[in-house]
C-alpha cells in the first residue's frame, strides 16, 4: 500500500487543532466555534502529533482499532442503549451517531490522519472505506480501524465531543493492537504502548471520561496483543447489546501467488477509451475481489472494494448488522493480510479455515474479544479448545484436474486470554505453518528479536 502511506505523507498537520475547532457546528447558533467548543476540549493536548513519517518502503499492515460505544445522556440504565434501527413509520433512516454530518466524519478521519474514499449502508449501519482501513458506524457504536502510521487516538475526544453534542455519552471503549512490525515508523502518541496509555491517562479531555486499563497478551518476545479498555456501562437485560464478539484474523506472509493478485499493474488500466479513471478503480477492484475468492467469503453481503496503486487492497461488507473488513498489503518481506466480523454466530471455524484457505499464509495471528454472554453462545471456539482440535487444515489447490500445492496444516503456537472490566473476554493465539507429516512434532524455537513495541 505506497500510495496510501505517501498520501498520509502528503498530509499537513500545521494548524490541525485550529481546524478542527473551527469545524465542529455550534449547537445553540450563538458564539464562536472555538469558544463553544476548543474551551471544553482542551484540544491543545493535541497540538503537536509527532512528525510524519516517509515511506520506508515496509508498510505496517497490522491495524489500530477504536471501538466507541454510547448510550443516550439521559439513559437511567433501564432502556435499550439506544435505538438499533428507526421506529417503523419515520421518514429518516438515520438515528444516534448515523446522523452525523460527514464533516464531522471526515474531522473524526483527519485527526487519524485517513481519509474517506467510499462507502455502503443498509438499514442497520453504515461502512466507509478509508485510505487506511475502515469506519463503520451504528446508532450507538463507531469502529474505526486504521493501519500504516496514522494517529488513530488523537480522533477519541473530538468523537466523544460530537457524541455529547447530538445527546450521547461514552458507554465503552477499546484500543487494540498487534505489537508492531516496524515500530520505529510511527508518530506520536503511538511509538509504543507505554505512551499510548499516558496519552489516555494524561488528556484533559480523556483521563477523567475514560478511566480504563490497559493489558497485554501473549509473549512480549514474540507476537503479542494490546489492549485498553474503559467501561462505564450501565449492565441491564439486553440481548442484542450483551452478545457482542469481534474476530480478527491478521494473515503474515501470503502466498506469493496471492500476494500478486493485489498489484494494480496486473490489470488493464482501461478496458475501452471510454472508461474514466473511478471506472477503472470500480472494475480492478472487482477483478480482484473474484480473483481472490474474497466475494465467497461473506455470501450475501452488500461489498464496497478498493484497489490501490501501486499495489494494497481493502474491502468493507454489510450484511442486516454485521460488517466484515478485509486489507492487504501484498509488498515482498511485508505482506499481510487481515480479515475482521463482528458476526454472530455459534463457530467461527469454517469462516477461519476459508479464510486461510483464500490467502495461504506462513503465520496466522488471531484475536476474539466478547462479552461472556456472547461467548457462551458459540459452541467452539479455536483459543479455548485442545490444541490438538485448534489446527488449521487447509487442503491442495487443484489446477486443472491435478493437485497442485500439497496440504497445509497450521499448529497453535501460543494462546493468551484475560477477563477485563467485569465480563469483557480478550483472547488471542499464533498459529503457524508446519509439514502435515511434522505436526505432531515439537514446537518450532522462537524466532528471537520480535518487536515489543
Amino acid at each position: 500500500m505506497q500510495l496510501i502511506a505517501q498520501s498520509v505523507a502528503d498530509c499537513s498537520v500545521e494548524g490541525d487543532a485550529t481546524d478542527v475547532v473551527a469545524e465542529v457546528p455550534v449547537k445553540d447558533g450563538s458564539g464562536s466555534d472555538e469558544e463553544e467548543y476548543g474551551a471544553n476540549l482542551h484540544l491543545e493536548d493535541d497540538a503537536v502529533s509527532g512528525e510524519i513519517r516517509e515511506y520506508t518502503g515496509s508498510f505496517e499492515g497490522p491495524e489500530k482499532t477504536l471501538e466507541v460505544v454510547f448510550r443516550s445522556a439521559h439513559s437511567d440504565g433501564s432502556d435499550e442503549r439506544l435505538l438499533i434501527v428507526p421506529p417503523s413509520g419515520t421518514t429518516s433512516r438515520k438515528v444516534g451517531l448515523r446522523r452525523l454530518h460527514r464533516r464531522d466524519l471526515d474531522k473524526i478521519c483527519r485527526r487519524a490522519r485517513c481519509e474517506i474514499l467510499s462507502s455502503i449502508s443498509n438499514q442497520y449501519l453504515d461502512a466507509y472505506v478509508l485510505s487506511e482501513s475502515s469506519l463503520f458506524v451504528y446508532p450507538h457504536m463507531l469502529v474505526l480501524k486504521t493501519c500504516g502510521t496514522t494517529t488513530l487516538l488523537r480522533c477519541v475526544a473530538v468523537l466523544i465531543e460530537l457524541g455529547r453534542r447530538i445527546g450521547l455519552e461514552v458507554d465503552w471503549v477499546g484500543y487494540s493492537r498487534k505489537n508492531f512490525s516496524f515500530p520505529g515508523d510511527q508518530a506520536f502518541p503511538h511509538q509504543s504502548f507505554h505512551q499510548e496509555l499516558e496519552y489516555l491517562y494524561s488528556h484533559r479531555s480523556l483521563c477523567e471520561r475514560l478511566d480504563g486499563n490497559g493489558y497485554t497478551l501473549g509473549p512480549v518476545t514474540a507476537d503479542h496483543w494490546f489492549v485498553f479498555v474503559a467501561d462505564q456501562t450501565i449492565r441491564r437485560n439486553n440481548t442484542w447489546s450483551d452478545t457482542d464478539r469481534v474476530l480478527n484474523i491478521m494473515m503474515f506472509d501470503i502466498d506469493e501467488t496471492v500476494a500478486k493478485t493485489f498489484y494494480y499493474d496486473a490489470y488493464d488500466k482501461r478496458s475501452h477509451a471510454d472508461e474514466t479513471e473511478e471506472e477503472a478503480v470500480r472494475r480492478i477492484s472487482s477483478e480482484q475481489t473474484k480473483r481472490a475468492g474474497i466475494d465467497t467469503l461473506c455470501p450475501g453481503a452488500i461489498i464496497d472494494p478498493r484497489a490501490f496503486e501501486p499495489c494494497g487492497y481493502s474491502m468493507n461488507a454489510v450484511l442486516f448488522r454485521s460488517y466484515y473488513t478485509m486489507h492487504i498489503t501484498p509488498e515482498d518481506g511485508s505482506s499481510y493480510a487481515s480479515f475482521e466480523t463482528n458476526q454472530r454466530t455459534v463457530s467461527y471455524s469454517s469462516l477461519i479455515s476459508n479464510v486461510v484457505r483464500a490467502f495461504r499464509p506462513k503465520k496466522v495471528v488471531m484475536t476474539l474479544m466478547a462479552d461472556e454472554a456472547g461467548h457462551e453462545q458459540m459452541k467452539d471456539d479455536p483459543f479455548t479448545c485442545p490444541a490438538s482440535k485448534a489446527r488449521i487444515f487447509v487442503p491442495a489447490k487443484r489446477q486443472g484436474g491435478n493437485v497442485g500445492n500439497s496440504n497445509l496444516v497450521y499448529r497453535r503456537k501460543e494462546v493468551a486470554s484475560i477477563t477485563v472490566e467485569e465480563d469483557c473476554l480478550c483472547m488471542m493465539g499464533n498459529w503457524i505453518l508446519c509439514e502435515e507429516s511434522n505436526c505432531q512434532e515439537n514446537p518450532q524455537r522462537r524466532p528471537r528479536g520480535e518487536s515489543v513495541a
